[in-house]
């Protein structure tokens, strides 16, 4: 989304046209090339906080709300980059979808901000856009450290730092981004309280922006505030995705960001003994629909619990079926569990029309929400569940339930994996 209208709309371009007609061939090119660098021209478009900061800095930390135009400023940073002589440019998103999707093709991505006579060169197959001046900027996904382990950067934009599954691409840039006598990076994200934001912040050398979608509401289409701003208005979610703040904690909630973040793995540090695919249906699939929690987890020989995987959606019955046996078989999980109390046979069904081999498990809630979770969040506490890498949405939900409140998908097929893994009777000899 763009950040505020054109200087030069075509109206205004209309009034001058009767003033053209008694003009020269070459004052009406000079008129007209004037125009064209008017509508290109970001300094003129952007809002003041869109504007790179004056001084000396490494990184520049852009927190705003859907809708503020972070997209669009992280363009129009690398095209001043670009312009400014920086020649090997890093593209780092949550996934290698959204590099390509939001980035590089989306409406305010890197094929559609300058000149069409300035605009990169895209190669899907290669990750890389080529700009006339030379300069190459390369596509990576957060979700693939490795990918950035060799190369070297003198610029570099990061969009949603906050929703990284894998800490570590952070590092791994920061290792490769050394070319130039001033390399520097640009951060796109919405907030969330992870260690990676809260640590930039903290850092002298990172300079940060703040901004909320009400900024770039003349720019927004009315529906989204009629009907999205309105229904999270108020709420700890809104805080966070509209205004951008960084939320603590619910003081109320049963988990503890500390006792997530404090025992974060990269990599598993053996075989695990068991793992399962948990599911939490969703009652509906329409846009409105809760999503359908989907959790990957296994326990090791050492009794621990690990996380491994979080492959939620919204989608209808067939999507989420299909997802869900997709992760049975990627992770070669030993059960599929699922909750069968807004679906009964329905939900089982509806995965073994997917796959009739999958070994499945109906779970029903027969005791509350808070006594199932309860105990899951006293293993958290105790050090003994692992995050193999980030799942910030998990995370987030984790963080702001407390007891009373509706849980959340993720969450309830979080209890309902690690149930199964930790509580159960049978695995409790000797371990738990």
């Amino acid at each position: 989304m763009t950040s505020t209208a054109m200087s030069t709309s075509p109206n205004s371009t209309e009034r001058l046209l009767p003033s053209l007609k008694n003009m020269s061939v070459e004052h009406k090119l000079a008129i007209r090339n004037r125009l064209l660098e008017m509508r290109w021209d970001w300094k003129q478009c952007a809002r003041p906080k869109q504007l790179p900061p004056d001084g000396q800095w490494t990184t520049w930390l852009i927190l705003a709300g859907r809708g503020w135009g972070k997209t669009r400023t992280g363009s129009e940073a690398v095209r001043k980059a670009v312009h400014d002589g920086r020649r090997r440019i890093a593209l780092v998103a949550p996934t290698a979808a959204d590099g390509r999707d939001v980035m590089v093709e989306g409406e305010s991505g890197l094929l559609s901000v300058g000149p069409e006579d300035e605009r990169p060169n895209y190669e899907p197959s290669k990750r890389r856009l080529t700009w006339p001046s030379g300069a190459i900027a390369t596509l990576y996904s957060a979700e693939d450290p490795d990918q950035l382990r060799g190369p070297q950067h003198d610029y570099a934009w990061c969009d949603e730092l906050a929703s990284w599954k894998r800490p570590e691409t952070w590092d791994m840039l920061l290792f490769g981004l050394r070319l130039g006598s001033d390399p520097r990076c640009v951060v796109t994200t919405t907030p969330r309280p992870t260690k990676q934001i809260k640590d930039l912040i903290a850092d002298p050398t990172c300079r940060v922006t703040r901004g909320s979608t009400y900024e770039n509401r003349a720019n927004l289409a009315p529906a989204f505030f009629s009907q999205i701003v309105r229904r999270y208005e108020g709420t700890r979610l809104g805080r966070q995705e509209l205004l951008a703040e960084i939320l603590d904690d619910n003081p109320g909630a049963l988990w503890r960001r500390p006792d997530i973040d404090d025992h974060k793995i990269a990599t598993l540090p053996g075989e695990l003994r068991r793992i399962v695919v948990a599911v939490d249906p969703a009652v509906t699939s329409s846009e409105d629909s809760d999503e359908t929690g989907i959790i990957v987890a296994g326990v090791g020989h050492d009794g621990r619990g690990y996380v491994l995987d979080d492959m939620s959606l919204r989608g209808t019955p067939h999507q989420w079926g299909t997802q869900a046996v997709a992760a049975y078989s990627k992770y070669k999980a030993d059960r599929l569990v699922a909750e069968n109390n807004n679906g009964g046979e329905m939900v089982e069904h509806t995965v073994r029309t997917v796959d009739p081999n999958v070994s499945y498990k109906g779970v029903h809630a027969s005791r509350g929400k808070v006594i199932r979770a309860e105990p899951i969040a006293a293993l958290y506490e105790q050090g003994r569940v692992h995050h193999v890498g980030s799942f910030p949405e998990l995370e987030d939900q984790l963080c702001q339930w407390e007891p009373g409140m509706a849980s959340p998908d993720r969450l309830d097929a979080l209890v309902w994996a690690l149930s199964e893994l930790m509580l159960d009777r049978q695995y409790e000899s000797g371990v738990i």
